[in-house]
């Protein structure tokens, strides 16, 4: 299989959690994607191949949210089961990346169980909610709730991506549109809700191993103010990219070599 890449099923609680490994290497990278009605089962290829960087050197593992949710699922839910299953697998001294939402998941294990993380990247993300993440996020729940999938995906195309990237696969989202509706919004709807009570703010200088923030200085989704408000506290590592916004992490070609070069 190309980069090595499996997919994997582990029970926990009562029900279970699908997770993505793949590269060579024998150093743990676990990578905590952000909300999306994306799943990682199904995925693993194409993820592979976006962060191909990291396979000669690590065992990258990513992780989906468990496959039965609670209505009140909150990010320190999330987190804590990520932690659980991460020393379930023994996944002690990672490093961790976590984009937008994933972020708050991998800074609350930051400081919950640091005995997980060597090091730390935080991408397009936020401490605490602000009115940025209330205002866009809790548009898209609204959109949610009236099972509006076109509104939600024309909104998240508008707000998440640079003018250039607009212009350049407008004429592709009907085609995605129409081709990726999910069945039901339940759970995108619960996943969207837990980032509205969040909030590790005052929290944050518990975290005391190395740490990596990236930004956009045009993210309309958590705002650019989000990322210096993490770096002032942690006193960190940080770069903001001038003409991105919140989907840095896909347009920034040089954005997994930055966490690269900092992971070495």
């Amino acid at each position: 299989m190309l980069y090595n890449a499996k997919e994997h099923t582990i029970a926990i609680d009562n029900t279970t959690l699908d997770y993505i490994t793949f590269g060579k290497g024998n150093k743990p990278l676990v990578i905590i994607p952000g909300l999306s009605f994306n799943r990682v089962k199904g995925a693993s290829l194409p993820l592979a191949y976006m962060y191909r960087i990291f396979t000669k050197e690590y065992k990258v593992y990513i992780f989906d949210r468990k496959n039965d949710i609670p209505t009140n699922y909150s990010i320190e839910d999330i987190a804590n089961d990520t932690a659980k299953i991460m020393c379930k697998l023994d996944l002690y001294d990672s490093s961790i990346i976590g984009i937008s939402q994933g972020g708050m998941i991998a800074s609350y294990i930051a400081i919950h169980y640091s005995q997980l993380v060597s090091k730390l990247v935080l991408g397009a993300t936020t401490s605490r909610t602000n009115e940025c993440v209330r205002e866009r996020i809790g548009k898209w729940i609204e959109l949610a709730q009236n099972n509006d999938y076109t509104g939600i995906m024309q909104d998240v195309f508008m707000s998440m991506y640079s003018s250039k990237y607009i212009q350049k696969y407008k004429l592709i989202l009907p085609i995605l549109i129409r081709t990726t509706k999910p069945k039901s919004m339940d759970r995108f709807l619960i996943l969207a809700r837990s980032c509205l009570s969040f909030d590790i703010y005052e929290d944050l200088p518990k975290i005391q191993c190395p740490t990596l923030v990236l930004g956009g200085m045009q993210d309309s989704v958590v705002s650019s103010t989000a990322s210096f408000e993490i770096q002032e506290k942690i006193q960190c590592d940080m770069y903001m990219y001038e003409e991105y916004g919140h989907a840095v992490y896909e347009e920034a070609k040089d954005f997994n070599t930055r966490i690269y070069t900092f992971l070495k």
